[in-house]
């Protein structure tokens, strides 16, 4: 229910990426999956187009649309995609009980199911509509690591051979419906490194261990996006590497007297962790092994800087914050440090929890807070990670209460029992209601994005898909949209028309050609994007009718996530100077920008003065601490004869007093107009 929120707004995909999903999985349904491995699709990137069983995620298609042809009943294809993010995520929570319940009972698992149904990082990226990488490729990576870690403790081998199988196969199932699946595979590399010292039966590990590297190395050559690229890369070396350790490691063990093997094992193992990363040093210069992006290698390394201001334009990339870590984690922070705490405390009773468990439920916490640290994306990985170590911590507090109570008068036992019951549902539930503004519920009740635009009002509007519409049914077939990439996805799905660019990202110069031409002069912008083959522009802005007009003039404030508070990565991007366009409030418009600017041309407003809020001074001229104030101005009209024509804008640039607006206009580009020819 936490999940479906959402949908009081509208049912919509939720976002940008899940439109393409959406698009290639139809696809599939539509054409079979055959074709759907030779699809060129020619409405991305236009003229290049996009291969895209090599740059998408191909399970998250090929999953929905088995699991549609399995469950859809006849139903819209576009309704399916919209509840399969729920449906996963609810999955996984019983995926994580399993998981959980492997490593330190069914009381940890039953807490970790709960945590993890209202884990405000999950939630927000799990939420209904949002048909994206991460809701499958957890489901599928959890499974992987509960297969595993209960096929290594399963004493019979009929039962861990095909679990040890199926693991390394929902490994790269998971890796390819979502490539942040590969900081799964780190802590079980480091696991494998700890397991020569922590179980006895080597016989078993021997086997176990190269059979589920095997299993996942023999899996990622089927996928054409992985393939060799996993197996000599980061990832796949990053199991190669330990398991070859771990044979070896134990070979010397054996051969090796009771009194050194362990020392002699260590030695080797300090060698590896030196060597190791010596190699990785020489290779950032060589590149004899695939590294990953850049976001992947900044996520093991958080000092790491892009000197890319695509890659620092995408808000999720951002690096994550004290302050946001402690909203998604509250207090759970301090029942992962009271599980952390005992789990140490009786690791070498083994009274609850097995030592090898103990590793990995150690390692996993670690790792996950560790790359979480680098983007808020991968908060995920520490909500796992903080979610395994505070249900096995607060399992362990139950037991070791409830074990010596026994000891303690009755009236005494059940008071302190219910104390502490009592105490532990207070504190659970300080998450879910506190801050009012930013628990679980608040958080996860937004409007899907094509209903707001992206913006930050919480309103849904129907300015993008009556847009999109009009594309669709008033435009050419064959016609190319020019647009930032944010809304390409849209443009191709909704509106069935190519874009310049998408959210893929795929080709940086193409979005860097749009940037600049944006910031070029009317006549040189336009001129470019038709070069560039496009047929019509499509920008996005947000703003606010004030309660006042000035005589007969609507007023405006400008701002709230349209173009309008962009244009400062365009400029990034474009490698333009950012004081030539913008005052020294980095977002209120020069003159400069406004007059001489395809961009500042194409918004059809234009600043009357300045005002400071606080106390209603008003200036002409901007002033530090100002703001804005504009009045409608469109530059570009239908029947004008200038390089562009405003052909269409949405209905909310006509909105009532003291609304929002949620501004798309779309533009013909005039190839009339002389100076374009």
């Amino acid at each position: 229910m936490i999940r479906s929120q959402p949908a009081s707004y509208g049912w919509e995909l939720n976002e940008f990426d899940p439109f393409f999903n959406y698009r290639a999985t139809q696809y599939v349904v539509e054409n079979g999956i055959n074709s759907y491995f030779e699809w060129n699709d020619d409405l991305s990137w236009y003229p290049h187009g996009r291969d895209v069983s090599q740059t998408s995620q191909v399970m998250l298609h090929m999953t929905a649309a088995t699991t549609y042809w399995i469950f859809g009943g006849g139903g819209s294809l576009y309704d399916f995609t919209i509840l399969f993010p729920v449906i996963f995520g609810s999955l996984t929570a019983v995926v994580v009980f399993a998981l959980v319940r492997v490593i330190g009972g069914t009381t940890a698992g039953l807490f970790a199911s709960l945590l993890f149904s209202i884990s405000l990082p999950i939630i927000i990226r799990g939420q209904i509509g949002w048909f994206k990488s991460e809701p499958l490729g957890l489901f599928f990576s959890v499974l992987a690591i509960y297969l595993l870690l209960s096929g290594i403790k399963s004493k019979n081998p009929k039962i861990s051979i095909p679990k040890i199988i199926s693991s390394g196969i929902f490994m790269i199932l998971g890796l390819s419906a979502w490539g942040g699946d590969q900081f799964f595979i780190i802590p079980i590399g480091i696991f494998f490194l700890t397991l020569p010292f922590l179980r006895t039966d080597h016989k078993f590990l021997l086997w176990a261990i190269p059979l589920f590297t095997s299993s996942a190395v023999i899996t990622s050559l089927g996928f054409e996006r992985l393939g060799t690229n996993f197996v000599l890369g980061l990832g796949g070396l990053s199991l190669i590497i330990p398991t070859v350790f771990l044979v070896s490691c134990i070979v010397i063990q054996n051969k090796s007297n009771e009194r050194s093997k362990n020392r002699n094992g260590l030695i080797f193992l300090a060698a590896i962790l030196i060597i190791g990363p010596s190699f990785l040093i020489v290779n950032a210069d060589s590149q004899f092994i695939p590294l990953p992006s850049h976001r992947y290698l900044n996520a093991i390394n958080p000092f790491l800087i892009t000197s890319d201001p695509l890659v620092d334009s995408v808000s999720e990339h951002a690096t994550t914050t004290i302050g946001q870590s402690f909203l998604f984690h509250s207090i759970l922070m301090i029942f992962a440090g009271l599980g952390i705490w005992m789990i140490l405390k009786n690791s070498n009773k083994s009274k609850f929890i097995e030592n090898d468990m103990v590793s990995f439920a150690l390692i996993m916490g670690l790792i996950g807070v560790y790359v979480s640290s680098a983007f808020v994306r991968l908060e995920v990985f520490a909500s796992i990670s903080i979610i395994i170590l505070s249900s096995i911590g607060l399992s362990v507090l139950i037991k070791e209460l409830f074990s010596h109570t026994t000891e303690i008068k009755l009236s005494k036992n059940i008071f302190i029992k219910s104390s502490f019951l009592i105490g532990i549902i207070v504190l659970l539930t300080v998450p879910v209601v506190f801050p009012a503004n930013g628990n679980v519920f608040s958080t996860s009740n937004n409007p899907p994005t094509i209903l707001n635009g992206g913006s930050t009002y919480r309103i849904s509007t129907t300015d993008w898909t009556d847009t999109l519409e009009w594309i669709k049914n008033n435009t050419e077939k064959d016609a190319v949209i020019a647009t930032w990439w944010d809304y390409g996805y849209w443009i191709q799905t909704k509106a069935e028309r190519a874009s310049l660019a998408d959210n893929s990202t795929l080709i940086d110069s193409i979005i860097k050609k749009i940037a600049s031409a944006f910031l070029s002069s009317p006549d040189n912008g336009a001129k470019m994007l038709l070069e560039m083959e496009s047929d019509y522009v499509v920008i996005f802005i947000v703003g606010q009718r004030l309660g006042i007009d000035n005589g007969d003039q609507p007023l405006y404030t400008l701002g709230g996530g349209g173009d309008e508070s962009k244009k400062q990565w365009f400029m990034r991007i474009a490698s333009e100077p950012l004081p030539k366009y913008l005052h020294s409030d980095g977002v209120s418009g020069t003159d400069y920008f406004w007059n001489e600017t395809l961009l500042g041309k194409m918004t059809p407003f234009t600043p009357l003065g300045y005002v400071n809020l606080a106390n209603n001074q008003q200036s002409q001229a901007y002033q530090p601490g100002f703001t804005g104030i504009y009045t409608k101005d469109i530059k570009f009209p239908e029947d004008g004869d200038g390089p562009l024509r405003l052909v269409y804008s949405s209905p909310s640039f006509d909105t009532e007093k003291g609304g929002q607006v949620i501004g798309v206009f779309v533009y013909e580009i005039n190839k009339d107009y002389a100076p374009l020819n």
